[in-house]
């Protein structure tokens, strides 16, 4: 879905990778990250990114099949900027990135 949106699309296996990848330096504007990953989840994962100064300006998407209130204020208190619940469509990809500033 991000590809059709014009974006190059990098998987991670895992949020310790996805770590790796950003420390890389190659220019990252948008992470989407799951809630339920190996060796650390996506909550764990935002705030690390989030600790980091180097990566303020990082897009953090939330993506989890979690639809509990309090698990969406979690997740954008821990510093995500937005949360999309499974399944969802490209549309919802859509909206998010428009709600985020990024070219659709």
């Amino acid at each position: 879905m991000l590809e059709a949106s014009g974006y190059e699309a990098v998987e991670a296996e895992n949020g310790r990778d996805a770590l790796a990848w950003l420390a890389s330096g190659k220019p990252t504007q948008l992470v989407f990250v799951d809630w339920d990953m190996p060796e650390m989840d996506g909550i764990a994962f935002v705030k690390k990114v989030r600790e980091n100064p180097a990566y303020r300006d990082v897009r953090l998407v939330m993506v989890t099949k979690e639809t509990r209130l309090h698990n969406v204020k979690e997740a954008l208190e821990a510093g995500a900027d937005e949360y999309i619940m499974k399944p969802f469509t490209r549309e919802v990809v859509r909206d998010k990135l428009q709600l985020l500033g990024l070219p659709v």
